[in-house]
């Protein structure tokens, strides 16, 4: 456990790559501050003095070789995970098992420490089809050549970081002379390349997970363990990708895969081809979807596009998704799930996108019967973002001025500037050639001028006759700010029709887990009339689809469906920190919607969040909210800056 905090350290401040003290990080690893101090120290014993982990008067950031300390196994080698991931490895290895007397001697471990251990491998086989057998000394795992290969999938995956790929990893996994490991970078380059003049989009998250499977599938084939020969046939883009697979593997890796592997990880390749190549036509990517899945996804993101008042109903994005969710099934059935290393920063940065797809997750699964883990739904995330940014309308563009005095034709030299260098963030309504405008009477957004105002404001900026790129980045900053006050300044508003003095609750640490937190916070809702026991259950349910920890502070807990008699939010504060999902919180917001309130889901959702992402606005509304008043005061001060 002392191991995995201090990498989660890491992965927090290497993540936000800023300064946090002790007492912060302390709230989201669920410590104390005496604690981080001796993980730091740990840390740093890992590589050279003070280069992981930088201390200061300000608290610690990640330093130069905080990713290099990440890696290393360091001082702390003997970790129960450690000991763990070596005798699941040595019983992959021997169809024979170990010995648990010479292992134990091997591990400089007692022998009660070792059965210990075989206890928590027992406990990592549930679901894996896989059973540890106890023979005397001996111990052996019993199961398919397929399901050991889910078991080192999951090892390796244990290794990583956030989900992302990592080499070194997946050495530590197979081991260092493994032939799949060795070579895994060019291997991997020449598949996708080789994909790609075959006409398929490649996901490149999906295909690094895909191409760890490969390699694995050749350690094991190097071992004399591959897959029987297939009974059934392959279709042709199947028998493609398998010729394909079969020279790479002999090219870089020296091994001749049988077709047992092929035909195997032929699937697995095509199930991470998200979509036939961008110019392939509509009618050749139906021609690959079974109808029962297109009418299911095209019914659902009907729903949701109703639900969530977003433009998501285009047919482009239906038969993509579609295509996805059919590579879905496939996974499902494979148990061979793709890892996405965008999965936090998704769900924090875009939570009203992660919520769309949340509710498209699970009518897919009432209706098609597949389980989504988290890093499915962000796929489906990023299916819909991409599609909403595709359909951002105009309106959504600032306006702006420009006043520059005429002289020939200057003033439409400059306007050629701007909608040139920041058409996608502003759109020039209106310009002003005189030396005395009405500065009064000019009410866009913006107004970029080339000479001094009369009066300066927060809207009005300088610029250059001839635009530089100083000149951009003040009117991008400008035009960042003001639409954040104006975000801000609606969520204000909003927010203060929607809380009551009632519905808040200091000490979440005294509730329970986050059932307890949830049925705790609801009955505040459900004493005021807002919402019914069945909308605590179907929020205790929805939490159950995907964690609703938005933030390292933040959890929103809520159900699918604004069924509430109006709008209204629960608040509860615990300092310290309470586990919820994945992480810890320090601020759950149990919000019920009403139908009448569709538009607002979207400012308050999403907004509520950005508040409660940074780490100084939370720790300064956290340590000043004993009651009520006070929360609504350092949250107002907060929104108001």
């Amino acid at each position: 456990m002392t191991r995995a905090r201090q990498d989660r350290l890491l992965g927090l401040l290497l993540r936000d790559g800023e300064w946090a003290t002790a007492a912060t990080l302390a709230d989201a690893l669920g410590v104390t501050p005496r604690s981080i101090r001796s993980y730091v120290t740990a840390v740093n014993a890992r590589v050279a003095p003070g280069t992981a982990i930088e201390s200061g008067s300000l608290g610690y950031r990640a330093g130069a070789d905080a990713a290099a300390a990440q890696r290393t196994t360091g001082t702390d080698a003997g970790t129960p995970r450690d000991r763990l991931h070596t005798l699941v490895r040595a019983l992959l290895d021997d169809p024979e098992g170990v010995d648990t007397f010479e292992f134990a001697d091997r591990l400089h471990v007692s022998p009660a420490t070792l059965d210990a251990d075989l206890a928590r491998v027992r406990g990592l086989l549930g679901g894996t089809e896989l059973t540890l057998e106890r023979s005397a000394s001996r111990a052996r795992l019993r199961g398919t050549e397929m399901a050991q290969r889910r078991l080192l999938s999951r090892l390796a995956h244990d290794e990583m970081d956030a989900g992302s790929f990592d080499i070194v990893a997946l050495r530590r996994t197979l081991g260092e002379d493994s032939v799949g490991a060795a070579a895994f970078g060019p291997f991997k380059a020449d598949l996708v390349a080789e994909l790609g003049a075959q006409g398929y989009f490649v996901n490149e998250f999906g295909i690094a997970d895909v191409v760890m499977h490969i390699a694995i599938a050749a350690d094991r084939v190097s071992q004399d363990r591959g897959l029987e020969r297939p009974t059934a046939g392959s279709k042709p883009a199947q028998e493609e990708v398998a010729a394909l697979l079969g020279r790479l593997a002999e090219k870089h890796l020296g091994v001749e895969l049988g077709s047992g592997d092929l035909q195997h990880l032929a699937t697995l390749v095509l199930t991470r081809v998200v979509a036939p190549g961008a110019e392939a036509p509509a009618d050749h990517a139906r021609s690959r979807l079974d109808p029962e899945v297109e009418a299911a996804v095209r019914d659902v993101v009907g729903t949701a596009s109703a639900e969530f008042l977003v433009d998501i109903a285009h047919e482009d994005f239906i038969l993509r998704l579609a295509l996805h969710v059919q590579n879905l099934q496939h996974r499902a059935r494979e148990q061979a799930w793709s890892r996405n290393p965008l999965t936090r920063s998704l769900k924090s940065t875009y939570p009203m996108i992660f919520e769309v797809a949340v509710f498209i997750a699970s009518r897919l699964q009432e209706r098609l019967g597949i389980p989504l883990p988290d890093d499915e739904i962000a796929y489906i995330a990023m299916h819909v973002g991409g599609r909403l940014e595709r359909s951002r309308r105009a309106d959504q563009l600032l306006t702006a001025t420009i006043v520059c005095p005429g002289y020939y034709d200057l003033h439409e030299l400059l306007r050629s500037s701007v909608d040139r260098s920041l058409g996608q963030a502003i759109e020039v309504v209106g310009v002003e050639t005189r030396v005395d405008p009405d500065w009064a009477s000019i009410d866009t957004d913006l107004v970029l001028t080339t000479i001094d105002p009369a009066v300066p404001g927060e809207r009005i900026v300088k610029i250059q006759p001839f635009l530089t790129d100083a000149d951009i980045e003040r009117v991008q900053a400008a035009a960042g700010r003001i639409r954040r006050s104006r975000r801000l300044a609606r969520l204000r508003t909003e927010l203060e029709r929607y809380f009551a003095p009632s519905a808040f609750v200091h000490g979440l640490g005294e509730a329970g887990g986050e059932e307890a937190v949830i049925r705790l916070l609801g009955d505040a809702l459900i004493a005021q009339g807002v919402i019914d026991e069945d909308y605590v259950e179907r929020t205790i349910e929805r939490e159950k689809l995907s964690s609703t920890a938005f933030t390292d502070a933040l959890a929103v807990p809520h159900a699918l469906g604004m069924t509430a008699t109006r709008t209204s939010i629960a608040i509860g504060i615990a300092d310290p920190s309470i586990p919820w999902g994945e992480g810890r919180v320090q601020v759950v917001a149990l919000v019920a919607f009403s139908e009448t309130d569709r538009e607002a889901f979207q400012t308050v959702f999403e907004q509520f969040v950005e508040v409660f992402s940074e780490r100084d606005s939370v720790q300064r509304i956290v340590r000043r909210s004993a009651d009520f008043g006070g929360f609504l005061d350092e949250l107002v001060a907060v929104i108001d800056g």
